[in-house]
């Protein structure tokens, strides 16, 4: 079995920096893409960045320029450094693992974790 477990999340003034972490257990052998996703309260879950095992990285526009995902492939970990936080920030935050190699020999399309929030105050 996998599991995602975020943290880092919680209340911040505009302006103001997070860094996420997102934890993957369970006996994996590799792990394809590690990414962030968020969803407003009303709305629907959106990218945010993803990066790939070999550094490769992918960034909405809403965060270009403040927000950087980096990770850990030997920990499992992926971060994502959130600076210049705005109010329409505020969401739950969710981690995603893509193409999930376990062993013995088993893969998982994709794995996500239970949310963490972010609040961001005006």
């Amino acid at each position: 079995q996998v599991q995602l477990v975020e943290s880092g999340g919680g209340l911040v003034q505009a302006g103001g920096s997070l860094t996420l972490s997102c934890a993957a257990s369970g006996s994996i052998l590799s792990i394809n893409t590690m990414g962030w996703y968020r969803q407003a309260p009303g709305k629907q879950r959106e990218l945010v960045a993803t990066i790939t095992s070999g550094g490769s990285t992918n960034y909405a526009d809403s965060g270009k320029g403040r927000f950087t995902i980096s990770r850990e492939n030997a920990k499992k970990t992926v971060y994502l450094q959130m600076n210049s936080l705005k109010p329409e920030d505020t969401a739950v935050y969710y981690c995603n693992a893509q193409t999930v190699v376990l062993i013995p020999f088993r893969r998982l399309d994709a794995v996500w974790g239970q949310g963490t929030l972010v609040t961001v105050s005006s």
